[in-house]
Order: C-alpha cells, then structure tokens, then sequence
C-alpha cells in the first residue's frame, strides 16, 4: 500500500494540483484582502458606511448584554439570528475579482502560447477501401 501511495503522490498531475492548491491559496488570501481592505471600504464609503460587511438584519431575539449593539461578529458569536446581506456581498464581489483576474490569466495564456494544429480525423477503413477500389478501377479503365 506505501509503495501504492508513492507512485500516486509521484505522478505529475497530483503534484500539479498540489501545488495549484497551494498557490490557489495564498491567491484567494490576497485577493480577500484587496476586496475587504481596499475595495469594500470605497464602496461601503459611497454607500454612506466605512463598513459594508456589517449590514445586517436581526431575525431573533438579542441577549440584554448586546442590545442595541451593531457589531456583526459579536451577534453571530452570541448565536442571534442575522440576515449578513453585507457580508454576502462582501464574497460576492470577492468572487468577480477572482472571477475576472482568472479570465484575464486565461485570455493572456491563449495569445501567449501557440495553438497546437488540429490532426486531420481519420477516414473510416471503408471509405479508404472504396477509395482504393476506384482508384485500381481508373487505372484498368484509363
């Protein structure tokens, strides 16, 4: 079963991946960080708040020593019922960075690298056979 697992972990794509996980990572890290730290604050700003993760409605009932308390993570912690809409949107604009920045590393790497030529398909052994079977008849005829 080692020696199994050895030539598993050794095969190119496993490593591949593991790397590309890795990579995927540090990447949705700083992408996280670019939307929470940079971007969500000019939108939360234009939207009339610093902070737009912390929009939220409360759907239940809110411990006395939180009422009236406006800090998201608090609620959340304290087990209270929230609509997190901000937060939502938080991840959703999160997504169409990584979204986009992928579709813009896609589209250089089709104009960088070649694209390889198509290989003519085969022709069905039949159709080879008629075709050499006209040919031999041209020749007698001809």
């Amino acid at each position: 079963m080692l020696s199994e697992f050895k030539a598993f972990i050794a095969r190119g794509n496993v490593l591949d991946l593991a790397v590309a996980v890795i990579i995927g990572a540090a990447f949705g890290k700083i992408v996280t960080s670019l939307t929470e730290d940079i971007i969500m604050p000019v939108i939360g700003k234009i939207f009339g708040g610093l902070d737009f993760s912390s929009y939220f409605l409360v759907l239940g009932e809110v411990p006395a020593n939180l009422q009236g308390s406006t800090d998201y993570a608090a609620l959340k912690k304290a087990g209270v019922p929230l609509l997190g809409y901000g937060e939502f949107v938080t991840q959703a604009v999160n997504f169409l960075i990584i979204a986009f920045i992928i579709f813009l590393l896609v589209r250089a790497v089709n104009r960088v690298v070649p694209k390889a030529p198509e290989a003519a398909a085969e022709e069905a052994a039949d159709v080879v056979l008629l075709r050499e079977i006209r040919d031999e008849l041209k020749k007698r005829n001809g």
